[in-house]
């Protein structure tokens, strides 16, 4: 179906939320209905929750932009334009946006007064490939994947050469030390902690077909590991998130209709569960005021459902 005639379901359950396995019958909510909140970008990413602010920010790469949608509302405005390319976003320990630039080849902090400090943009004084994702440690340090994807077009980035292999690097931002913890990732791309961080789960975009790893993390800095823990046969994985009870919810599709949307994934690595939409979820968070609010950036447009759970902190 196209997203232009889409429309949400007036029965419920939506029967657009699938379950693939009796576990994910506890997640859907019988009454809860997928929702359009807003249409009109090119490539929407990278979705925050900014609970104080009861906004959601997200980014809109071939625009440009960051934006902003607000709860109270329902309105949508850009936040920041240009964005030199911003992808994916986080908030920090101290509520502070983390913002991944693929135009300016950095990683950003946004302070309270609305300047903009710069985290990383080299490497052993070489510049930083085009950062994709980004996580924050309960130590404050700073994950983030870096391929090449930004390099290849003005579209989604800038095109350049790149300096460095497609690393994942671990910041300490009480010292400011970056660390490459992993370049033997294909094409690292989305990635997230388990709720104890004892795991560090990773996009390989670049494996065909795309793979979802999984390593242990030791001491909070190192990793060990890196087996397979999803294979996404003819699915995309891109960014995800994971919840208190450690189910990985993943940006899904490309390659048919019947895959694009969400595909959730039991710690274990077990399909449980689908929410199908009408184009390609490149990434998503949890959000609202209990984070049981599942935001999902597709394509065009940005979506919601509220589920039984909550997104891990």
């Amino acid at each position: 179906m196209s997203h232009d005639t889409w429309q949400p379901s007036l029965r419920t359950p939506d029967p657009a939320v699938r379950i693939l396995d009796p576990r994910f019958e506890h997640y859907r909510l019988p009454h809860a209905t997928v929702e359009r909140l807003w249409t009109g970008a090119r490539w929407s990413e990278g979705p925050v929750w900014i609970g104080d602010a009861r906004a959601l920010l997200w980014t809109d790469l071939p625009n440009d932009r960051i934006l902003r949608w607000d709860e109270v509302t329902g309105q949508v405005a850009a936040y920041r334009t240009p964005s030199d390319k911003a992808n994916g976003m986080t908030r920090d320990r101290q509520g502070r946006l983390i913002v991944c630039e693929h135009g300016a080849r950095r990683v950003t902090r946004t302070e309270y007064d609305g300047s903009v400090t710069v985290l990383a943009d080299s490497y052993q004084g070489k510049r930083l490939n085009s950062p994709n994702d980004v996580i924050v440690a309960s130590d404050d340090a700073v994950w983030f994947t870096d391929p090449p994807f930004g390099l290849v077009s003005d579209y989604m980035g800038q095109v350049a050469q790149p300096e460095l292999s497609a690393n994942l690097y671990r910041l300490d931002t009480r010292s400011g030390v970056l660390e490459c913890v992993s370049d033997q990732i294909p094409g690292p791309n989305g990635l997230a902690f388990s709720p104890d961080e004892k795991k560090l789960y990773v996009v390989a975009s670049r494996a065909r077909p795309r793979t979802i790893l999984q390593f242990e993390v030791i001491d909070g800095r190192r990793l060990a590991g890196g087996e397979v823990l999803i294979d996404a046969v003819d699915g995309t994985p891109d960014g995800f998130r994971v919840d208190i009870d450690g189910n990985l919810w993943c940006g899904w599709g490309t390659g048919s209709a019947e895959l694009d949307g969400v595909r959730v994934f039991a710690p274990d690595g077990s399909a449980i569960g689908h929410i199908a939409l009408p184009e390609r979820c490149a990434n998503l968070c949890f959000g609202g005021h209990l984070r049981n609010r599942l935001f999902m950036a597709s394509t065009s447009s940005l979506y919601a459902l509220y589920v039984n759970t909550r997104g891990a902190v």
